[in-house]
């Protein structure tokens, strides 16, 4: 993997929020989606690689998407061949209410490096380094606190854990509650807080809970790339979901992955931030032009660089 892609998806992720951030707090979530899609595809195309969309967005909820089996880049000769996983609006119901913790993302990977994970559900649980190897998603809520405080040298009560606002995770939070932790409950978007449970100062210390499964890989490429720590088990809701994981060439339903089984080899992650959150600070406009902030880390060297652009447009016109 070239070292100049990972300047390169950044150029993409933040494309994608400058078009996308136009929308916050419109209602229109949609055409909050529509716009950072043709703006990270558009952007995609102009970087020289073979690339092949792995882990697509939007099937769920017909939103309009980078599809599967899409292919990306100018694709020149001798170019790098990489499998893409990409969202481009992570969290369009936080986009269209003007919450936070709405971002763009997209990994790379070598070919073959992500697990081609259906768009359906998977339950996860994520913490940052100083708990890896600690956490085993067949563990209760309360001896996975345990394990992670102990690691981390606090008391349980210390402890923050992300975990989205549904009702499938009503047990989930009642434990989490006994235990003694503090609980920071969100509405959408669970691939930054996965991020944030790895930086040092965020207020996040682990992700628990049942979220989508292409975000589950996106989270896992991201914290491979930071030496986090994730689990993650596909969920099943009909016979129609475990036939499409067979086509997949998933045939272990109770599998539990890896981060770096989800995400193998040399791995890039890209993420900007569209509205202010843990991790990062959204989109600002100001007279002629904008300021973004985004995070942009490679796995094989471990570096993470935090980056704070602003784009003039008159010099460059954002579509």
């Amino acid at each position: 993997m070239e070292r100049n892609l990972a300047m390169d998806l950044v150029r993409v992720t933040e494309a994608a929020a400058l078009a996308c951030g136009r929308w916050v707090g419109k209602g229109h979530k949609d055409a909050a989606d529509e716009a950072a899609t043709e703006a990270m595809r558009r952007t995609l195309d102009s970087i020289e690689f073979c690339g092949t969309v792995v882990i697509g967005e939007g099937e769920m909820d017909e939103a309009p998407m980078l599809y599967i089996g899409e292919k990306v880049g100018s694709g020149c000769a001798g170019a790098p061949e990489v499998d893409i996983a990409v969202d481009p609006l992570e969290g369009t119901n936080i986009c269209a209410k003007g919450k936070t913790g709405a971002i763009t993302t997209i990994a790379l990977a070598p070919r073959g490096g992500f697990l081609h994970a259906p768009d359906m559900y998977m339950e996860k649980i994520a913490v940052g380094p100083e708990a890896h190897g600690c956490i085993d998603l067949n563990a209760s809520p309360e001896e996975n606190l345990k394990r992670v405080a102990q690691a981390k040298s606090c008391y349980v009560e210390d402890l923050t854990v992300v975990i989205l606002d549904r009702p499938r995770h009503e047990k989930i939070v009642n434990e989490v509650r006994k235990a003694g932790a503090r609980i920071h409950l969100i509405s959408d978007g669970d691939v930054a807080p996965a991020i944030a449970a790895t930086v040092l100062g965020s207020g996040v210390d682990m992700l628990m809970g049942i979220g989508g499964a292409p975000e589950g890989v996106l989270a896992a490429a991201a914290l491979k790339c930071m030496g986090g720590d994730m689990q993650g088990r596909l969920v099943f809701m009909n016979r129609e979901e475990k036939a499409r994981a067979r086509t997949m060439g998933i045939d272990d339903f109770d599998k539990v992955y890896t981060a770096e089984e989800m995400a193998q080899g040399d791995v890039v992650f890209a993420a900007t931030g569209v509205t202010n959150g843990e991790l990062l600070h959204g989109v600002r406009y100001m007279s002629g032009g904008a300021e973004t902030h985004s995070i942009v880390m490679r796995s094989k060297s471990r570096t993470v660089r935090f980056i704070r652009a602003q784009h003039q447009f008159d010099y460059k016109p954002i579509y």
